[in-house]
């Protein structure tokens, strides 16, 4: 039976081009949202994390938004 890192080292190539297309496909629409409401793209990252993506969402949610004009 194998724990941790052990796992890791049988994961094909395929494992790994599958896990970069399901990010990218999770990110990117997120990461052009965040642009067209003013934030940086990179924020999307927080997407993946599980504490971190509700932060995320609740400084998104209260920020100033352009449609109104910047203001809260």
């Amino acid at each position: 039976m194998m724990y941790g890192n052990e796992m890791m080292a049988y994961w094909s190539i395929w494992h790994w081009i599958m896990l970069v297309v399901i990010a990218v496909i999770f990110l990117y629409p997120i990461s052009v949202i965040l642009r067209r409401i003013g934030y940086s793209p990179l924020w999307a990252l927080l997407a993946i994390f599980p504490l971190l993506n509700l932060i995320g969402l609740w400084i998104v949610a209260f920020g100033p938004w352009p449609r109104d004009g910047g203001r809260q």
